[in-house]
């Protein structure tokens, strides 16, 4: 098979490497296309040495089966030809954390696209464990398929923030990440939701699936938020850049006694306005990942085939033109939102569908 290879900071190469099988419990997974995540681009730079070289990274991803291993019984999801996405969090199933359902924090788990020994999604071919494999409709636009993972992600942080009905919600970035908050807001049924975003083609992309949006760089962001939307003051406000400054920013405009919730990881430390917590008595609320839960309710919205996820895909590539896709990103000369790698060519995709 052909994988996309990490060789060092800057570095991809695609490389021939033998074709994985299926063993006991896996199934071999034909990949259709994988998501350029941020923290692919900050492995690929080197910024957070998480990944390492000789790796095959890749884990916002769809495929089809083609091979079920020993012991994998078939069902109505699980057969050759299947469309499938793929739940990154390889788990040990018997932990406290994980009888309890939050399998995303055991503590010996491992994450596919991160763990160097695991060969992942930027490549014709995958292994993974079946328990990990979730069935999707050939209904849907197979395209989706791959955003499953990054539209859980959001969905787990605003459900750490308790969001419902009653929340206005402001969403401090309008990245991939931002954009999967958006989202999930909207299916928790917020009833005013404002996305702070400086770049104008992201906020572009927020407006056309129907999110307000303001650009902080033009005026104070309380100042903002009074004539967007109809909301006021945040009950809920969630970082999804991790900076900071975005995370003063947030604090500044939450009301009093709510909540903000970090989900961006922008900067590994950051400071923090003590008194913005402590005397306001606001909640700050770390999110990470999503439970398998989180992923396998966010699978289902995605199979019901919502049209504003088509508008998120801004770029797709070729496995041969992904290393250039990267460096583009990585640089800041290509500003997509979100780019897919196709392995076998994005002509192929359209027999996917």
């Amino acid at each position: 098979m052909r994988a996309l290879v990490f060789r060092g900071p800057w570095d991809l190469a695609v490389e021939d490497r033998p074709d994985p099988t299926a063993g006991p419990g896996e199934v071999l997974i034909g990949v259709l296309s994988t998501g350029i995540c941020g923290s692919d681009l900050h492995g690929y730079t080197g910024e957070n040495g998480r990944r390492f070289p000789g790796q095959v990274m890749g884990h916002e991803t769809v495929g089809r089966i083609v091979a079920l291993g020993a012991g994998v019984e078939e069902s109505a999801g699980l057969t050759e030809g299947a469309v499938v996405t793929v739940h990154p969090v390889l788990a040990c199933g018997t932990c406290p954390a994980c009888q309890a359902g939050q399998d995303h924090r055991c503590p010996t788990k491992q994450i596919i696209g991160v763990a160097p020994s695991i060969s992942s999604a930027f490549a014709d071919l995958m292994v993974v464990p079946a328990a990990n494999v979730v069935p999707l409709p050939d209904s849907m636009p197979a395209d989706y398929g791959a955003l499953v993972e990054p539209l859980a992600v959001g969905y787990h942080a605003l459900t750490r923030g308790g969001c419902g009905p009653d929340d206005r919600v402001l969403i401090v970035g309008g990245g991939p990440i931002g954009q999967a908050c958006a989202l999930a807001a909207a299916r928790l049924g917020a009833k005013g939701i404002v996305v702070s975003e400086p770049h104008p083609g992201r906020r572009a992309l927020l407006e056309d699936i129907g999110l307000a949006t303001l650009d902080p760089t033009q005026v104070p962001l309380a100042d903002a938020l009074a004539g967007v939307g109809g909301t006021g003051s945040p009950s809920l406000v969630v970082d999804a850049v991790g900076s900071s400054r975005s995370l003063a920013d947030a604090l500044a405009v939450c009301d009093e006694g709510e909540r903000v919730v970090l989900v961006g990881m922008h900067e590994p430390q950051v400071s923090i306005q003590a008194y913005a917590v402590s005397i306001a008595e606001r909640s700050l609320v770390g999110s990470y990942c999503y439970s398998g839960a989180d992923f396998r309710t966010t699978a289902e919205w995605v199979a019901s085939g919502p049209q504003e996820l088509g508008r998120l895909v801004e770029g797709r590539v070729s496995l041969a033109d992904a290393p250039e896709a990267f460096r583009a990103l990585a640089n800041g000369e290509d500003g997509s939102s979100k780019v897919l790698v196709f392995p076998a060519g994005i002509d192929a995709m359209g027999s996917a569908n």
